[in-house]
């Protein structure tokens, strides 16, 4: 029998399911008498979520202040919120949002107490390298897609034509609870739903196709899937309100995070970080406009190099998700791609064109972008075969 090794990284406490956001004055009452709350800019306060929040809050003795975050967070939004609050005592932070605004509360509660910008703590942008010491922090997603409620990284940006969008990393920022409501969920529009389910998928797929893939890893991404294949696409055109399907979705996002931590992600995510920064693509319409591509440029590549290790996995996806024979390893490849260019169009993903892409961009698309730890290494020829398919 092989002899199996593998690490797993740090992952937060979760409270899973329906009502669980009922909980979230008493876990913030662990850390003290005042919270710092991170939240959309206006999706939870319309809801009248939020006022039910801040009233469970005070009746538990807790003050907050909120924090909005409107789109994807840049490290000025973190560096002025850590400047509003320097000279108050934040005992812990909680985020309520999408991945954004996760991502924002995450940051906020590594940097409260350093004071110090962002920016200098960001991988390839800045030099210096966080101490792991943070501001208790409670991530609460309300919608299922980033996974960023398991994962150690506050993803920040700054678009333009010099945009970036980098990472603030560290063990230690993995949030203490992920408390994943699925009812938060109901009422997210239907693009947002389709483009958060898009980036799960991508992360569950790529992170079991992963040369860094372990058992652990490939069990969790592969019960992900199983959510994926049921709830996607009804989550997105008839079971919207289903707490079932939402509740699929959201278990899938959470082990796309925990999956995604543990083996790392591919191509997909390698280009959907220059396409965000410099052209303001959301990154789950990213993820999903690009991945049947990638994963079509991958197997092929895997074929000609005669590699039956991931193209067997790949076809496993594809027997999963279509029915297929798994033991037909070129059919289930091929279904695969075609049931994820079937989704992406059912699911009205945009073009890159749409964005403002155009053909003469690829190079420099490409050479900020990457393979990480896709299956196959891509060069930039191929790549931009990718590329050039979803303009």
């Amino acid at each position: 029998m092989e002899v199996v090794k593998f690490a797993l990284g740090r992952i937060p406490a979760v409270l899973f399911g329906p009502g669980t956001i009922g909980s979230l004055a008493l876990q913030l009452r662990k850390y003290g008498t005042r919270a710092l709350l991170v939240t959309g800019a206006s999706s939870l306060e319309k809801s009248g979520r939020l006022a039910a929040i801040g009233k469970s809050l005070e009746a538990a003795g807790i003050s907050y202040d909120t924090v909005p975050v409107n789109g994807e967070p840049s490290p000025e939004l973190v560096d002025d919120a850590v400047k509003s609050f320097a000279d108050m005592e934040v005992h812990a932070v909680a985020a309520i949002g999408g991945g954004s605004v996760i991502d924002a509360g995450k940051a906020i509660s590594a940097m409260l107490h350093l004071g110090a910008p962002v920016a200098d703590y960001l991988e390839v942008v800045g030099t210096k390298s966080h101490d792991g010491v943070k501001t208790p922090f409670i991530a609460v997603p309300t919608t299922a897609g980033t996974g960023s409620e398991a994962t150690k990284n506050a993803v920040l940006s700054r678009a333009g034509g010099h945009g970036f969008k980098r990472s603030l990393r560290h063990d230690n920022l993995v949030p203490d609870l992920a408390l994943i409501d699925p009812e938060l969920m109901t009422g997210c529009p239907v693009s947002i739903t389709a483009a958060s389910g898009l980036d799960a998928l991508t992360q569950l797929l790529e992170s079991y196709v992963s040369t860094a893939a372990t058992p652990v890893t490939d069990a969790l991404a592969w019960s992900g899937l199983e959510r994926i294949r049921e709830s996607l696409i009804p989550v997105c055109t008839v079971g919207g309100d289903d707490i079932g399907h939402r509740s699929g979705m959201a278990y899938a996002a959470l082990m796309s995070g925990i999956a995604l931590a543990n083996a790392g992600l591919g191509v997909v995510h390698g280009l959907a970080s220059p396409l965000g920064a410099v052209f303001n693509i959301p990154h789950g319409v990213a993820c999903g406009t690009m991945l049947a591509a990638a994963v079509k440029a991958t197997v092929k590549k895997l074929g000609a190099l005669g590699d039956t290790k991931y193209l067997v996995k790949y076809a496993r996806a594809g027997a999963l998700l279509t029915g297929c024979d798994p033991r037909e390893t070129g059919r289930c490849c091929a279904r695969l791609a075609e049931i994820l260019e079937q989704w992406v169009d059912e699911l009205a993903m945009p073009r890159l064109s749409a964005f403002g892409v155009r053909e003469e961009h690829f190079t420099g698309i490409i050479a900020e972008g990457g393979n990480k730890n896709n299956p196959a290494q891509l060069d930039a020829g191929e790549i931009a075969v990718m590329l050039r398919e979803r303009l």
